[in-house]
């Protein structure tokens, strides 16, 4: 076994009780794998209790990073994007195991978790770090809210076209009409910017890439830039906008309302089994030929 995992966190999909219950003996058996191996195992508090795990120790998903070195989310993708989020100051890996719908980020099968999970402890994985963006808004030279997303950035309506002002350096791109923005990691490349029709970009480019929902100009078109561009949008004209970080959590924009948004200080790191291929898991999420 990986010495350097002597305790590990499980965390099941926190937010819906009757997805937890629904995995209730898959949970209790990763754990019980687990401490048969003399591991600490810790539950989420939410998933320890929603679905009914007593005899482990138990933390907020805001405290646990700091009592464990790996954690294992069992969920779908949305559940790893708000993990992420959670432990981004803590320097924790996290390993996926698939009970949602795609699982870009939740790679594992339930049906054999066991034993790829058993090849991590055993040091047999790739360790792949993830960018991760911050963004703030500014309403009236005053800071309105900060937080990070590992997907992406989105400025949307959902009513009526609003117009952006948008720079990357201090440099004016262009000003555009359209139903949003969105501003996506390579990560996120896979998710909602690759519906809107922004390209796909391997995880370990350092880009960033800037996706117009429906543009009112055909012309305005995706673009990538280096992760280390600032980005700053100014939001000229709206109908209900609103900014939303991996679609999980939204604030209410203004007329005026700058957000700067630039690549996170920390990233976030994925283990997978040391045959994990990134162009295999696009094939059979994308039912590519």
């Amino acid at each position: 076994m990986n010495q350097s995992f002597k305790s590990i966190a499980i965390i099941g999909k926190y937010m819906n009780q009757s997805a937890l219950q629904l995995m209730q003996r898959d949970l209790l058996e990763l754990a019980q794998h687990l401490s048969s191996k003399n591991i600490q195992v810790w539950i989420e508090e939410n998933t320890a209790q929603h679905a009914e795990i007593t005899g482990y120790k138990t933390a907020s998903l805001k405290n646990i990073g700091s009592e464990v070195s790996l954690v294992i989310v069992m969920g779908g993708d949305g559940t790893m994007l708000s993990v992420a989020r959670s432990l981004i100051d803590f320097d924790v890996p996290l390993v996926g195991i698939n009970r949602g719908r795609f699982g870009f980020l939740t790679d594992l099968r339930v049906e054999d978790m066991l034993g790829q999970i058993d090849r991590i402890l055993a040091g047999d994985f790739i360790k792949e770090p993830r960018v991760m963006l911050e963004a703030k808004v500014m309403r009236d030279g005053q800071l309105l809210h900060a937080d990070c997303a590992l997907n992406d950035v989105v400025i949307k309506s959902a009513l009526r076209l609003i117009e952006l002002e948008v720079s990357v350096g201090g440099k004016f791109v262009h000003k555009q009409r359209s139903d949003g923005l969105i501003v996506s990691t390579p990560t996120g490349t896979t998710a909602y910017a690759l519906s809107a029709g922004g390209p796909i970009l391997h995880p370990n480019l350092q880009a960033i890439s800037l996706v117009p929902i429906c543009p009112h100009t055909l012309s305005n078109r995706p673009i990538a830039v280096h992760s280390d561009s600032e980005i700053e949008i100014t939001l000229v004209q709206f109908g209900d906008a609103q900014l939303s970080f991996d679609g999980q959590f939204q604030v209410v924009l203004k007329a005026g309302d700058k957000i700067m948004i630039k690549r996170a200080a920390q990233t976030i790191s994925l283990l997978h089994p040391s045959d994990y291929c990134y162009f295999d898991m696009l094939r059979k999420k994308l039912n590519w030929g």
